[in-house]
């Protein structure tokens, strides 16, 4: 029986929508990834928590650890208390690290499980950092902690280097400080100021390949410290730019949710395998977790074209949950949680669930849908009539 449901459109009248009734593709067992591919991963509230929800953190953290061991399953690595887990907004310092433990300590259980944890200077603030020292420092203490636990550091772009940093020099002073403490190599992280307005001009230049230069110098000077840098510019040619000009063995994970699909799958350029792709540490692969497995396999495979056939109707459901103001893409991803049954309810930390429209929830539904991302078509409709219900929509 087909599912139909009622869902507003932009006329702002509602129309008729019934689902494709295609089945998600499943991935194949036992095929082993030629790429790494990390999924920043959400968390889960705690609804029946007694806090106030703007300012704490309350955490259902059965529900959250049980979702990365589902991330787990599908073969994909687990990027912790990162922004998609709502770090600076509404993850405060404390609970991360609480976060990465807890999810070091399920990892064990799991064969071949990836864990790299989001190491930054959140816990500073930020009003009151005047130093580049108080920024070292500040790293210092997180990268501590995360080591202390065998954690792999991913280290997070700092809000307060942003602001305190006066040129070049100080990135290049306080990632030389850091890279040369690192116990293992450590993923970088270049976060655009879609994502968050505080990082504008990170790296000491609001021109991005000025900004591509220091940070090159910085990876340059220590290639050995440097597992590979993740950069989310939403800009898939200044990707490829500085793919090219990566040091032998230094990796570039994507973290493109606009064209991530062409830039893991690669253009081959040069001799050097990591010039011609991109590995990939996205927001987006904690929504669309199966079609990303089941596509990676398939790439592992050679078979490009099924690869893209799985990947490719995702990428308009990717564009449209980070769409701006991008820095609300978390939103998406926990709606996507909920409708598939991986929780109980669609409740986020801070109440960040307010930060979108019903017609942004609608076309999300409709583009999942496109994309045979709704595993359990019957209980999406239920959840999506419920959410409807909530805005008057009988």
């Amino acid at each position: 029986m087909a599912l139909t449901l009622s869902l507003p459109i932009a006329a702002g009248s509602l129309q008729p929508y019934t689902l494709r009734g295609t089945t998600l593709v499943r991935p194949t067992a036992g095929v082993a990834f030629n790429r790494i591919a990390y999924s920043a991963a959400h968390v889960v509230a705690d609804p029946l928590a007694v806090s106030d929800p703007w300012v704490n953190c309350a955490i259902d953290w059965d529900s959250t650890i049980a979702y990365r061991r589902h991330l787990w399953s599908l073969g994909l690595g687990v990027a912790e208390a990162m922004d998609t887990a709502q770090r600076g907004m509404g993850l405060d310092w404390p609970t991360s690290l609480e976060l990465i433990r807890r999810s070091l300590d399920a990892a064990k259980d799991m064969p071949g499980a990836l864990v790299a944890s989001g190491c930054g200077t959140d816990h500073l603030v930020l009003d009151r950092v005047r130093t580049v020292d108080e920024v070292i420092a500040g790293y210092e203490e997180q990268m501590a902690a995360i080591e202390k636990l065998g954690g792999k550091l991913i280290l997070m772009a700092s809000r307060a280097l942003a602001r305190v940093a006066k040129s070049p020099a100080d990135y290049e002073r306080v990632y030389d400080r850091i890279l040369s403490q690192a116990k293992q190599p450590v993923v970088l992280h270049w976060l655009g100021e879609m994502f968050d307005p505080a990082l504008a001009g990170y790296w000491g230049s609001s021109h991005v390949e000025k900004a591509m230069d220091t940070a090159l110098g910085i990876i340059n000077a220590h290639p050995d410290k440097v597992d590979g840098i993740k950069i989310s510019l939403l800009d898939k040619d200044k990707e490829i730019a500085m793919r090219r000009r990566l040091p032998s063995g230094v990796r570039m994970y994507t973290g493109d949710d606009f064209n991530y699909a062409e830039l893991i799958a690669g253009d081959g350029h040069g001799s050097e395998l990591f010039h011609g792709q991109s590995d990939a540490l996205l927001g987006i692969f904690d929504a669309i977790a199966p079609a990303a497995s089941a596509a990676l396999g398939e790439l592992a495979q050679g078979n490009i074209e099924k690869f893209h056939a799985i990947l490719g109707p995702t990428v308009p459901l990717s564009r449209h949950i980070f769409t701006a103001p991008t820095r609300f893409y978390k939103t998406g991803v926990v709606f996507m949680a909920w409708l598939n049954g991986h929780q109980s309810h669609f409740t986020m930390v801070g109440g960040q669930q307010s930060t979108r429209s019903l017609q942004h929830f609608a076309e999300l539904f409709r583009l999942a849908d496109a994309a045979d991302l709704l595993e359990q078509p019957e209980l999406a409709v239920r959840r999506m009539k419920t959410l409807l219900a909530l805005h008057g929509v009988e």
